[in-house]
């Protein structure tokens, strides 16, 4: 879900749906000029304008709630992708090829085992409130995670293996492992300041919600907030990397997509990209408009169909109401082989995805997997009605399934009501299933969230945004990412808990050899497809559009032909240029002004005939949403 929404990444991907893709990320954003605009940040923009001395504000458009700002519990993709902004990690990874650069750690080294890691923290940073920023600060981070439960609710997998962190000095962070880890220069995890975040009593409740500006070390500040409503940010004029060139950001929330486009066109808002794309239509419309651009570039994000497999604690004790049938693998595997996936990205995405295969999309091409001719499920409604048959699940007079209890066999769909794919492939599910005897109910929920937690669903549309280390994607359908109690937040996505895909990922986790851990990750991605608790439909392209009156340049990520909301990183948001400003936008950190959107990007929509360059079927593969 980049929960569906999800994580995206870890800056998790949890939308619940969390949803990923083939070279980059996709995401949904939108950027504008205070100046002359109503917003409600700004009810009365031309005196606004006056008293604040004309700040820049770059306003972008999203169609998912923060579920916290507390980085130790934010799963979606719209808190994850905040959390990059207010807080730095220990490093990043660049626009250009996903490679890993220096963030709050300017270096690092491990021991010749392996089990002993030394960062070294730059001296150049300090908090918002002009406290210097140390080793301690990462130090308390880790080890609160190590030690909370409740603070390792989003990022936990990251430290599960930490044996212990010191800070022997305020420049060096030691990390001992109980055995060795590959995601050691890919830690996912936002490091808060302990002078700040020590006084919290408990991390299970606290939201960091309430005492405004938030203290912070990323380029830019959370100065205000109002749940489904905005969340507003300041530039940090003080930030090591340098200051952003926006002096504010803010995300706001439009529930209907629909609205979201039409702000964008009138100018209230600068980016839109939808929950988590534009579709097609929409992105066809917004072609033809003036001062308008559309970009579209390979996804980082999935879009897939998840099982409940009966949802359960660590300890295996049983909750929710997930349908008994779906704990058959043939029902399991009936229901999937009566998807056409190439329908779906044909109609419902118009093209702008490629067929779903593994887990990992074909963006990060040594971990992308594709299932064998005779291993994978193609669309074949007649094999599914056999092994329904099978299943003991034969069809009645009325052509209804049903069971040897004599009852019918029903099901129901979690769906996003803000995700306009979720009820159009809805509609085709209930065509496909039904002609097998099936019954759906497409549930579509303002919040998935809470009943996704609670295990009360059969099934459920899923997506998350995935990393360029395929780690956290993987750790959530881990037996350890399960709950503690029921019905409380945790890392898992769908209750899956399987030995061998625990032992796979065991091994993967230390295993250095590029290649060697690549064969693993993809016999992880097999052994989750035969289970048949996940089903990959597509690998939506990420499709978003920006105001070129307000906006001059802004970086996507890869910069050659990639997205620009939910990255792997900051770059979009503290690169992006006025459109009023006459100096050159100045790279860092690997960027280049030549590679940034407003030169125009190789995958980016024909303009002049409204139609979006398809990166249809291409073999390219991150909060859950």
């Amino acid at each position: 879900m980049d929960r569906p929404e999800q994580h995206g990444s870890s800056t998790n991907p949890r939308t619940r749906r969390g949803r990923l893709r083939l070279l980059a990320a996709s995401g949904v954003a939108a950027m504008s000029l205070t100046a002359g605009l109503a917003t409600p940040l700004n009810p009365a923009p031309h005196e606004a304008e006056a008293a604040d001395g004309g700040k820049k504000t770059l306003t972008v458009a999203v169609a998912q709630s923060v579920d916290s700002l507390s980085p130790f519990l934010a799963q979606t993709l719209v808190s994850t992708s905040i959390h990059r902004l207010m807080y730095d990690f220990l490093t990043n990874y660049d626009a250009k090829d996903n490679s890993t650069v220096p963030a709050m750690a300017t270096e690092w080294e491990s021991s010749d085992d392996k089990l002993t890691w030394t960062y070294t923290i730059r001296s150049d940073a300090k908090w918002s409130d002009g406290e210097k920023v140390t080793a301690e600060d990462a130090a308390w981070t880790f080890n609160t995670m190590m030690e909370d439960e409740a603070a390792a609710t989003a990022n936990g997998s990251f430290t599960s293996n930490f044996k212990k962190v010191t800070a022997p000095g305020p420049d060096k962070l030691v990390v001992e492992l109980k055995k060795p880890q590959a995601t050691m220069t890919a830690l996912d995890v936002p490091v808060v300041p302990k002078h700040v975040w020590e006084k919290v009593d408990d991390f299970s409740k606290f939201n960091n919600d309430q005492d405004f500006p938030v203290v912070g070390n990323g380029p830019f500040v959370l100065t205000e907030y109002k749940r489904d409503s905005y969340v507003k940010l300041t530039a940090n004029k003080d930030y090591w990397r340098g200051a952003p060139k926006f002096d504010e950001l803010v995300f706001r929330y439009y529930k209907d997509q629909d609205a979201a486009v039409a702000a964008l066109r009138k100018g209230e808002v600068s980016f839109a990209a939808g929950s988590p794309s534009l579709t097609p239509a929409q992105a066809n419309s917004l072609a033809k408009a003036d001062n308008i651009k559309v970009n579209e570039g390979p996804g980082r994000r999935f879009f897939a169909l998840a099982v409940n497999p009966g949802a359960r604690t660590k300890d295996g004790e049983e909750f929710g109401d997930g349908h008994p049938a779906l704990q058959d693998a043939k029902v399991r595997e009936a229901l999937f082989t009566a998807v056409d996936r190439e329908t779906i990205v044909d109609r419902v995405f118009q093209g702008n995805a490629v067929e779903g295969e593994g887990y990992i999309p074909p963006r990060f091409g040594d971990y992308f997997w594709k299932p064998s001719a005779g291993q994978k499920r193609a669309y074949d409604p007649a094999k599914a009605a056999e092994l329904l048959d099978d299943a003991g699940y034969e069809k009645n007079a009325e052509g209804k399934r049903v069971g040897k209890d004599g009852k019918p066999l029903d099901f129901r769909i979690l769906c996003h009501a803000t995700d306009p794919n979720d009820k159009a492939v809805g509609k085709y599910l209930q065509e496909w299933w039904g002609e097998l005897g099936i019954g759906l109910k497409v549930d579509c929920l303002d919040n998935v969230s809470d009943p996704w937690a609670a295990g009360e669903y059969d099934l459920a549309f899923d997506g998350w945004s995935v990393n360029p280390d395929p780690d956290f994607v993987l750790g959530i359908h881990t037996c350890a990412a399960l709950p503690n109690k029921p019905k409380e937040s945790s890392a898992t996505d769908n209750f899956i808990c399987d030995k061998q895909f625990d032992k796979l990922y065991g091994q993967q986790l230390a295993e250095y050899d590029p290649a060697k851990r690549a064969d693993l990750v993809k016999q992880m991605q097999s052994r989750l497809y035969d289970t048949g608790y996940m089903n990959v439909l597509a690998y939506p392209n990420a499709v978003e559009a920006y105001r070129t009156d307000q906006i001059k340049s802004i970086t996507t990520m890869p910069q050659a032909a990639g997205n620009i909301y939910g990255q792997d990183g900051y770059w979009s948001w503290w690169s992006a240029v006025p459109a009023d400003d006459d100096a050159e936008s100045e790279g860092s950190g690997g960027l280049s002004t030549g590679a940034m959107v407003g030169i125009g990007a190789a995958a980016v929509l024909v303009i002049g005939a409204g139609v979006l360059f398809g990166l249809r079927r291409r073999a390219t593969a991150e909060d859950r949403e």
